[in-house]
């Protein structure tokens, strides 16, 4: 960020200060544990600690101040009283900080430009691969990981500063309105949307609606900016219909835009193909593990396209660039056994994406899947997790280890077809793996977030470590 005076941190939240504010903010953190020297202390109020309760700690460890809902809690844990900015609700505030800050960084530095990235599957491979891919065009600034909401992307908006030439931010929804609201923080310069999928459908309350919240995405585009948008998926095509930005697709010949040709996989599981684009042509091989990913890598292309960027360069990147975010299609090799951990989240159709992947990759081989359940469907939950059982099947699955809760449907139908079928949970699941792996085998680790399969893969390849 442009480093501003405690004060004028203040100003830009509408808060309330009682010092003189002279002191300079030069970063915001909402983790007293990133707390390097400078920094204001963003206090949230989480379901275990208040962190207003910590301010006294952010201070010891060296922030300048503390934004805060509750400055009697603050300030008897040893914040100073010239220090606390009060607010009524420093989310917020976040949000309104990193606004301003984004709003100077542009003034600073007119070329720096916002690419924002959103779609129910491949936002954090496709955010990581652009941060790779434009580099070139000098600092970027991309968040780690899926920091994609209300706290993540204001505190990833934050780290821009006048020497930032590229934003690169990932913006996810669990409901209609959150990305309208971060599109207000971070109007994107170029903005992509990659799929509308059945993702938190007891959310939002039918498909519809999912493709109604991404569709915020192009509504809120900067006047003048660009529009990226996934041509085979027919809800995110016709949202070309909601903007006046300039338009381009991505996956289809014949729209402005790249497309693949003679798609194939190499016998590691990387796509392969020719990356076609309006400046000519250049063969790729994938990084990444999957064909679903030849999606996500002509998102890319088409941003960097759309800076100038040729098709050989795009393929020089595309090929060096592998898994960055953890969980995320990691493919690596234990005691003989081929593990893809794609076990960061899960809905229908990214637990298809693995199971392609795991019967690529396992191709005479026995395949394992170990899932857990996909949160957040609603009342769509046991037809969804029944299809997948018999999507196993069609993936030619020889074991299921069932994960936790939620499952039973999946269970049941994967059982129908005589898949060998174990039910587990995420305490237990080691002990339940262990005597079932043999040498040659190819296991799946899928699941949502919530559902504790992460936690599996991490304690199995943490044997080793």
């Amino acid at each position: 960020m442009i480093p501003i005076s405690l004060s004028q941190a203040a100003m830009d939240v509408k808060g309330t200060l009682d010092g003189a504010g002279d002191e300079m903010v030069t970063g915001v953190v909402s983790d007293t544990r990133q707390i390097r020297g400078g920094e204001l202390f963003v206090a949230i109020a989480g379901e275990r600690v208040d962190g207003s309760s910590l301010a006294g700690a952010a201070f010891k460890a060296g922030a300048v101040g503390v934004l805060t809902a509750n400055a009697k809690v603050a300030l008897d844990s040893g914040a100073p009283v010239d220090r606390i900015i009060s607010v009524d609700d420093p989310l917020l505030a976040l949000g309104s900080l990193a606004r301003e800050s984004l709003r100077r960084a542009r003034q600073a530095n007119p070329s720096l430009k916002v690419v924002a990235v959103t779609g129910s599957v491949g936002k954090t491979t496709t955010k990581d691969l652009l941060a790779s891919m434009l580099a070139i065009r000098g600092p970027i600034i991309a968040p780690p990981g899926s920091l994609n909401n209300e706290l993540g992307l204001p505190l990833t908006v934050l780290r821009a500063g006048a020497d930032t030439a590229t934003l690169v931010l990932e913006m996810g929804a669990d409901r209609i309105g959150n990305i309208e609201y971060l599109t207000s923080i971070a109007p994107p310069d170029i903005s992509v949307v990659l799929s509308v999928a059945r993702a938190h459908l007891g959310e939002f309350g039918g498909i519809e609606n999912i493709a109604k919240a991404k569709a915020e995405l192009v509504i809120g585009t900067k006047q003048g900016g660009v529009v990226i948008l996934n041509g085979n998926d027919e809800r995110v095509r016709a949202m070309a219909n909601l903007t006046e930005a300039d338009v381009y697709f991505f996956g289809v010949q014949g729209l402005p835009g790249p497309h693949a040709e003679d798609v194939r996989l190499d016998d590691s599981g990387h796509p392969k193909f020719t990356l076609v684009t309006s400046r000519g042509r250049a063969e790729v091989t994938l990084g990444l593990v999957g064909e679903h990913h030849v999606a996500n890598a002509l998102a890319a292309a088409a941003v960097a396209a759309s800076f100038g960027i040729g098709p050989e360069q795009i393929a020089q990147v595309l090929a060096n660039s592998g898994p960055v975010s953890p969980h995320r299609m990691a493919v690596s090799e234990r005691n003989g056994v081929l593990i893809i951990d794609d076990s960061y989240n899960a809905n229908p159709d990214s637990m298809r994406a693995g199971l392609d992947a795991l019967e690529s990759l396992g191709r005479d081989r026995r395949k394992i899947a170990v899932i857990g359940a996909m949160l957040e469907l609603g009342e769509a939950s046991d037809a969804e997790h029944a299809a997948i059982g018999d999507y196993a099947h069609k993936s030619d699955v020889d074991i299921v280890i069932a994960v936790g809760e939620h499952l039973q449907a999946l269970v049941e139908a994967a059982k129908s077809h005589g898949i060998d079928v174990h039910e587990t949970d995420a305490d237990t699941a080691l002990a339940v793996l262990s005597p079932i792996f043999q040498p040659g085998d190819v296991v799946l680790f899928k699941g949502s977030n919530g559902s504790g399969v992460w936690r599996v893969v991490e304690a199995l390849l943490g044997e080793d470590s």
